[in-house]
């Protein structure tokens, strides 16, 4: 459901697995849904959502559609039946994200947020490695790139959900959010961009155990997308980019560091497709690498940084 670029990137790397394939494409024009199907090799497009929605030959929708158009269209893929996954950032606030979860529980539908940087093999060897690390201290992440200032341009169009806060901020918060969980309180800062959305915003989060979280993205220039997680018997260090698939470094307080390798073929999408396989054939409704109620507990958390970069 969608004919963007991460629609396209998700297509691709569908290929290289074996747990689906691209059925069918919805668009609200007919001429992008041909488009999207003849460069990638669809055979069924369709004119609007709704056909999509409700396509026999279709066992599960991917929502790839802009942030504020999340909402409504997962929204009509359940009340049609269909498990679901959808993009990231879920929803635009909490509420959004609430009411998708209540809907999906209710009709027993699969519903999952794709934050595909769940998936990928190097975080989920860096979640077993945590337990190594004794009381986490700190987690650090950022998340920069630079985009051509064009008011057109989704990510700094507010009628878009535009902003770095929603596209690229929700990476390292669902990053601290894996490790750490719910933080207790939540400060931060933001510098507009010349539409008005936050070209930067920086966040810092505490926790009950003391545990603090340093978060940065932003829209306005290439950052390390580097991420850290420092434990009082040693550290992970994840290269860039931290979300994509990538290698990391374990360094003990005392010993030797470790070294852990990762090549990955394609852009990394194809493994949230294989959660979704694997979760929809052994009968389940959500995954427990991306539970729903953290996906609600990370939109709180969202809403809570907006709040505070407006105190």
């Amino acid at each position: 459901m969608g004919t963007g670029g991460i629609a396209g990137a998700f297509a691709q790397d569908l290929k290289l697995t074996g747990s689906g394939v691209v059925a069918a494409v919805g668009s609200r024009a007919a001429g992008s849904a041909a488009r999207f199907g003849d460069e990638h090799g669809v055979p069924v497009r369709h004119s609007s959502y709704e056909a999509l929605a409700n396509d026999p030959g279709v066992d599960v929708v991917y929502v790839a559609t802009p942030h504020p158009m999340h909402h409504g269209n997962a929204r009509l893929a359940l009340e049609a039946g269909k498990p679901v996954l959808v993009e990231k950032p879920f929803t635009m606030d909490a509420g959004e994200a609430r009411d998708l979860v209540e809907l999906a529980r209710s009709r027993n539908l699969f519903l999952m947020e794709a934050m595909w940087t769940r998936f990928l093999p190097h975080i989920r060897h860096v979640r077993e490695l945590l337990p190594q690390l004794g009381a986490v201290v700190t987690v650090a992440a950022d998340h920069g790139q630079w985009f051509a200032e064009d008011p057109a341009f989704r990510l700094f169009a507010p009628e878009l959900g535009g902003g770095a806060r929603l596209d690229l901020g929700i990476y390292p918060v669902s990053f601290a959010s894996m490790v750490l969980g719910a933080p207790e309180r939540v400060a931060a800062m933001a510098s507009p961009a010349f539409t008005g959305v936050d070209a930067q915003t920086s966040m810092l989060f505490g926790y009950a155990s003391g545990a603090q979280a340093v978060l940065t993205c932003t829209l306005s220039a290439v950052s390390p997308t580097t991420a850290s997680i420092v434990g009082t018997d040693g550290r992970i260090e994840i290269d860039g980019p931290f979300y994509a698939p990538a290698s990391f470094t374990f360094i003990p307080r005392e010993g030797e560091r470790r070294r852990f390798e990762y090549v990955d073929e394609g852009r990394g999408l194809r493994h949230q497709a294989d959660e979704v396989a694997l979760r929809l054939a052994a009968g389940e409704t959500e995954s427990p690498l991306m539970p729903l109620a953290e996906t609600v507990s990370i939109m709180t958390t969202m809403d809570q940084v907006l709040a505070a970069t407006r105190t």
